[in-house]
């Protein structure tokens, strides 16, 4: 039985609430928001502190979710990781990537487990796409794109779009193409009057040579999530918001319309929707952090490193809206 506890009970630590007083093989140890339950996500009133030394007060845990802002995930890893906690930290890792090393470097002194809760990674729409591309269905593949756009999020007060949303498929990129960022061009927008910006379109390539893009943004009245990749023998489509993926085969249907037959691309195939087993991603996060814990071979949690090479990549996107210039990724 692994003891965890949770520090923060906004939008996303709630959700961790949730989760970790149901899961098997888990006993919730404690939550800490100096703000209170403002959600009621905590079941037993008594498990709910104003602080980090509260908490440990109370027993330390085995290990813990780091759902506070961005800004505060430095000082309350070194502080956990320092008392023998193993942690996951909710994505980005910090709030630059000397923040994020300073994590790397406190967690490796005090000889912790650590991941970061890049959440996407375990939906099953995306995992079902990566499995297919890996195993060759779509043959070459000529692009990586994402859209991830919507309303603005009011719980968003430290960081602009880049940092918060776009991370999502920075990470993504390099994960489904098996292939790290390396050049990066990009272009923002503040509409909203904030410091931050609310709106990022970049373009980019891997380092396998893959094309890919990103377009992301606060400012969408309906909220939408997609990848898709794109290869010589088709598309593949995942919305992850229905946990979704369709297949779009090339096709080679003649056509007696002069001016589509003019037309000299692919024609158009068949389309599969694929039936998918479906599980919420951040149980799944939980249970593979969970089994790292427990030493079960090979648990697919994201790596500080990993959680790094995001933080870089989206520094480097801001650096390019700021300069107008492709920027090399540093690796």
């Amino acid at each position: 039985m692994l003891t965890a506890a949770l520090l923060g009970l906004g939008m996303i630590g709630r959700h961790h609430a949730r989760l970790l007083q149901g899961m098997p093989g888990v006993r919730f140890a404690g939550a800490v928001d100096p703000g209170g339950d403002r959600f009621g996500a905590v079941h037993d009133r008594s498990l709910v502190h104003g602080s980090i030394d509260e908490l440990l007060a109370a027993g330390v845990p085995d290990f813990a979710v780091v759902a506070v802002p961005t800004d505060e995930h430095l000082p309350v890893v070194e502080r956990l990781a320092a008392a023998g906690v193993h942690l996951l930290v909710e994505k980005p890792l910090a709030a630059s990537a000397d923040e994020a090393r300073a994590i790397i470097d406190a967690v490796r002194a005090a000889g912790v487990h650590a991941a970061v809760g890049h959440v996407e990674r375990f939906n099953p729409a995306l995992l079902e796409l990566r499995r297919r591309v890996g195993a060759g269905q779509l043959g070459e593949v000529f692009l990586l794109a994402t859209e991830r756009v919507g309303p603005f999020p009011d719980r968003v007060r430290d960081v602009g779009v880049v940092k918060d949303l776009a991370t999502h498929d920075l990470d993504l990129v390099g994960w489904l193409s098996d292939s790290r960022v390396e050049s990066v061009a990009a272009l923002t927008a503040h509409k909203m009057g904030r410091e931050h910006e609310d709106l990022v379109v970049v373009s980019g390539r891997v380092a396998s040579g893959l094309v890919f893009s990103a377009t992301v943004d606060w400012l969408t009245p309906t909220k939408t999530r997609r990848t898709r990749i794109l290869g010589e023998r088709g598309m593949l489509l995942a919305d992850t918001l229905t946990a979704d993926l369709t297949f779009f085969a090339n096709g080679d249907v003649t056509s007696e319309w002069g001016a589509a037959q003019a037309l000299k691309g692919v024609s158009e195939g068949d389309a599969t929707r694929y039936a998918l087993s479906r599980r919420e991603p951040l149980l799944v996060e939980l249970e593979a952090f969970s089994a790292l814990l427990r030493g079960e071979p090979g648990p697919p949690v994201v790596s500080l490193e990993e959680g790094l090479a995001t933080v870089i990549c989206a520094e480097s996107v801001l650096r390019s809206a700021a300069t107008g210039e492709t920027v090399r990724v540093p690796s």
